[in-house]
């Protein structure tokens, strides 16, 4: 019934031609985690995983090297993948997108198309850097402005003195949450600051106007406490 299907395979890499993906492998994953590490924008320690993104990369070269020319070692390949688990969870889309690409780096090199990965390598991590040192240079500073203060008789008026302050320094703001307790005031404001003249300028005039306040400017990438 199947005598009439054949199925035509790669003939296996040579070790000169596996050493030299080897090679060009380990140094686009190299710059691929130099570039991860300089335009990444996650949460977690960059350096951590950069450092793991050439061995998956050389991994998956070795991989695709070996089982390319066989269809049984394929179909064992696809069922260990099938069973293979992230115990730690990709908390970021970003770091994902690095996973991929180290992948794809390997896929390719594995399946020596050696011009087509270095150029769509190259051009991809160049678009990648351009896009995040635009957006760096035109984006502002979001912050979450977060004042306590001690509680007072008239709590409307020292809600209203804060947000004479905001506004009089001509930064972006709004109110996203205002507390009341017996002891203490909380108010937390999502800021849009064009520089960081504007950012001191507003502490100044907060710890000049509130003294006894504590402020704490929260951000995306780290925290600056007052």
């Amino acid at each position: 019934m199947f005598q009439g299907i054949s199925i035509q395979l790669p003939p296996p890499n040579s070790i000169t031609e596996i050493l030299i993906n080897l090679f060009l492998g380990m140094v686009l994953s190299f710059a691929l985690s130099w570039h991860f590490v300089h335009y990444g924008k996650t949460l977690t320690n960059r350096r951590t995983l950069a450092w793991i993104l050439p061995f998956i990369a050389l991994t998956t070269v070795l991989v695709i090297s070996i089982v390319k020319s066989s269809l049984t070692l394929s179909l064992g390949l696809v069922g260990a993948l099938s069973i293979v688990r992230f115990r730690t969870p990709i908390k970021e889309p970003e770091e994902l997108a690095y996973l991929f690409m180290a992948i794809a780096i390997g896929i390719g090199l594995g399946a020596n198309q050696r011009f087509l990965t270095v150029v769509a390598t190259i051009l991809i991590l160049g678009l990648m850097a351009i896009r995040s040192a635009a957006t760096r240079k035109s984006s502002n500073s979001m912050f979450f402005l977060n004042i306590e203060l001690p509680a007072q008789k008239d709590d409307n008026t020292i809600f209203a003195k804060i947000d004479e302050i905001i506004t009089g320094s001509g930064i972006k703001a709004d109110v996203r949450r205002m507390d009341a307790r017996n002891d203490m005031l909380m108010t937390t404001y999502y800021i849009d600051c064009r520089n960081n003249k504007e950012l001191v300028g507003l502490i100044d005039e907060l710890k000049k106007q509130l003294p006894e306040s504590n402020i704490s400017f929260v951000r995306q990438d780290n925290l600056i406490g007052l």
